[in-house]
Formats: C-alpha cells, sequence, structure tokens
C-alpha cells in the first residue's frame, strides 16, 4: 500500500467522517438514500454507493466502498459502472494508486437534470415505443383503422390516448430540464406557480358545480 492510499485506509474514515456524529449522519443518509431509490429510478445498492459517494470529501476506490457499506466487489463494481453511465458518478486517478477511484457530482441541480434525463431515456421513451407497437398491431397493411371492427378501433383510441400522455410527460421534461441545468429557480418557480393555480381554478370549479 502506497503512502498516498494509507491515511483514508481505514473504513471508519473512508467517507471523510472524522466524528462519530458526521459518521451517523452519513449512514443516516446513505439509508435514506436507499429507501428513495425507486423515486430515482435506481436499484437500492446503487444509491447508497452514490449518497456515500456524495458525501465523501475525496474520491474513495473500490475496497473502501465494498467496506463502508458491506457490500460485495462484485456488487459494487456493477453499480459503480453504472453510476458512471449515468454521469452520476467520474472515475478519477490517485497518485501513488493504480486502483481506479470514484466521485460523485456535488452540485444537486447536475444530479437532478441528470436523472431526469437517464429515467426519460431509459424509461419513458422505451415505453412509448412499446405502447406505439400495441397501437400498430391493430392497423393492417391495407385498411384504416376507421375500417377495423368498432372494438379495434375503440382499443387502438386507448393505447393512442396512453401515447398522448407520454408525448406530454416527455415534453414536461424536456421543458424542465434546461431549467435544472441552468438553476434557472425563477422559471421553475413561475412552473410551480401555474400548476398550483390550475390546481385551485380546478378545485373551484368541482366546488361550483355541486
Amino acid at each position: 500500500m502506497g503512502p498516498a492510499e494509507s491515511s483514508i485506509s481505514d473504513p471508519s474514515t473512508a467517507d471523510g467522517s472524522s466524528s462519530r456524529r458526521a459518521r451517523d449522519a452519513v449512514d443516516r443518509f446513505v439509508s435514506l438514500w436507499e429507501e428513495m431509490a425507486s423515486t430515482w429510478g435506481i436499484n437500492r445498492t446503487m444509491a447508497k454507493v452514490h449518497a456515500l459517494l456524495y458525501c465523501a470529501e475525496e474520491p474513495l476506490n473500490t475496497d473502501q466502498i465494498m467496506d463502508r457499506l458491506d457490500v460485495s466487489r462484485g456488487n459494487a463494481n456493477m453499480n459503480l459502472r453504472s453510476l458512471v453511465d449515468w454521469n452520476l458518478v467520474r472515475k478519477t486517478e490517485r497518485t501513488g494508486s493504480r486502483k481506479d477511484y470514484y466521485e460523485a457530482e456535488k452540485d444537486v441541480w447536475q444530479i437532478t437534470a441528470r436523472i431526469i434525463e437517464e429515467r426519460q431515456r431509459r424509461e419513458v421513451h422505451p415505453v412509448r415505443s412499446r405502447l406505439e407497437e400495441c397501437a400498430e398491431v391493430l392497423v393492417d397493411d391495407d385498411e384504416t383503422i376507421a375500417e377495423r371492427p368498432e372494438a379495434e378501433q375503440v382499443l387502438h383510441r386507448r393505447f393512442a390516448n396512453l401515447i398522448d400522455l407520454v408525448q406530454v410527460l416527455e415534453g414536461v421534461s424536456g421543458a424542465l430540464l434546461p431549467l435544472v441545468r441552468n438553476k434557472n429557480v425563477d422559471q421553475i418557480e413561475q412552473l410551480l406557480d401555474g400548476a398550483v393555480h390550475l390546481k385551485d381554478a380546478d378545485s373551484n370549479q368541482a366546488d361550483s358545480s355541486h
């Protein structure tokens, strides 16, 4: 072990926690991030690794992550690769060491933008494509959907409604992404205010109809 590694080889300090209080805070955050994994669209171990790296003052290597989180090497490596693919973590080098080190993006705005972008690419886009495939099954090369039996037309409209909804969600994400990347708080707040006003208007309209 080189001198550059020895100062942080103890897993109790691997995340940069210089006190029991700091270590406990990191433990709580790792647990929270693990519980919220499904919200971000990632698995629980991937969330734990990301949380640890987000809190770390210095880049960590795989051994330090394994020791701190009590995960296997294969599990750690697989989730580190996923985090790198999501652009939430960067692989770095450390002078005097042949190991790979990893550091997380610390800018919460960029983290949010990357999660939105990746979830859109990995989840929303594929859903739209699959829905379009379902709708296409009902369309014959020689006939339009209007020429098909009524039951098939109804089913096609239901698929079309879902496709329209997914496209709206894609549009919302697409409009939100540049605002998040640019940390445009004012415009984001304006969008949220507009959504609140629409909700209030709908509630008032519903009340007046009774």
